[in-house]
């Protein structure tokens, strides 16, 4: 079961247990939020699998509450020329477990290791900030237009 902290406006927030049944609802509460916001096809599709890892990540390390949070930013009014302002969708992934992940080299064999390295690969901008009874990993992804 997930609880449904926000969803309305510029942010949609949830917070799923610590269940092997929360990778599937993570996705699909994103890829519903995102739909509602009008970005389907490739942003979708990276953010629904990126959040897919790091719940995963999560999943491996926490046994407390994992959050999930989107933020698109609010819209701007460009004029005549504008060029991309560099607009991103935030999203966030927590859990109370303190330790930054750490980024490593998977190899052709192993079964894990790629989660960090997809971020790293696919998103605009990541990183960590610890929080008083965890941490949250972010991303930002380019909003098309």
């Amino acid at each position: 079961m997930i609880g449904v902290t926000d969803s309305d406006g510029d942010c949609a927030e949830w917070s799923f247990p610590a269940a092997p049944g929360s990778v599937r609802s993570a996705r699909h509460a994103v890829r519903d939020a995102l739909h509602q916001w009008g970005y389907d096809g490739g942003l979708g599709d990276i953010a629904v699998l990126l959040v897919s890892e790091l719940v995963t990540n999560s999943l491996r390390h926490a046994s407390g509450p994992i959050g999930v949070r989107l933020v698109r930013p609010h819209p701007r009014h460009a004029g005549p020329g504008a060029q991309d302002d560099g607009q991103a969708l935030l999203v966030e992934v927590s859990d109370p477990v303190p330790d930054e992940p750490t980024e490593r080299t998977a190899g052709p064999e192993d079964e894990g290791g790629r989660g960090l390295q997809l971020v790293a690969r696919s998103a605009r901008r990541w990183g960590t900030q610890r929080g008083k009874s965890g941490k949250t990993v972010w991303f930002e992804l380019p909003l098309p237009g």
